[in-house]
């Protein structure tokens, strides 16, 4: 395995409408925690991800700080131009962070948004690249990532997907308090 997408709920699904939400930091330690193991025993060397407000910047943000210590590489390829324009000021400054620190940018249609189509041809081309893919997901709380699923079922090969599901993040968090005697988390 070389080239892992991460993708998941945008963080209107989660109802995280703040960058200091509590819960992004646990998340973003899901996320490491799944990635770690993947880029040292399997050979990760690409995390591909389409730069989409909530799962994908946040894991943006993960590979970033890996890089210090692992040889890994970011990806962000959009599925169409200037996606983030119509999002608050704050994730899209987080977004151009990622994006500008990145290995790699490019957008997969040189035109604005279009249509749905355009999610679905993102989706069809991350499945066609990569080689697995780390998914924050239930089934118990669908959402946009249902779509990706859809499209991943439909392959005849063996896809590997990697879940983060809502029982993975609680045990993030019983960890972090149990190692941490002054942490308090207010949901």
């Amino acid at each position: 395995m070389k080239n892992l997408m991460i993708t998941g709920y945008k963080s209107n699904e989660l109802n995280i409408f703040n960058m200091n939400d509590k819960r992004i930091f646990f998340i973003k330690e899901a996320i490491r925690k799944r990635l770690i193991p993947l880029v040292e025993d399997e050979g990760i060397e690409w995390v591909l991800i389409s730069g989409q407000s909530g799962t994908e910047l946040w894991a943006g943000e993960v590979v970033l700080e890996l890089k210090e210590h692992y040889e890994i590489k970011l990806a962000v390829i959009t599925p169409f131009l200037n996606q983030e324009q119509v999002w608050k000021e704050e994730q899209q400054s987080l977004y151009q962070t990622v994006v500008g620190q990145a290995d790699f940018y490019q957008s997969l249609v040189k035109k604005e948004y279009e249509g749905p189509y355009q999610f679905k041809r993102k989706d069809r081309w991350f499945l066609e690249k990569s080689d697995a893919c780390l998914l924050l997901y239930d089934e118990e709380q669908e959402g946009s990532p249902k779509f990706f699923l859809r499209e991943a079922e439909k392959q005849d090969s063996h896809f590997p997907i990697f879940f983060i599901q809502s029982f993975d993040l609680e045990e993030i968090v019983r960890e972090i308090q149990e190692n941490s005697s002054d942490f308090t988390y207010d949901s």
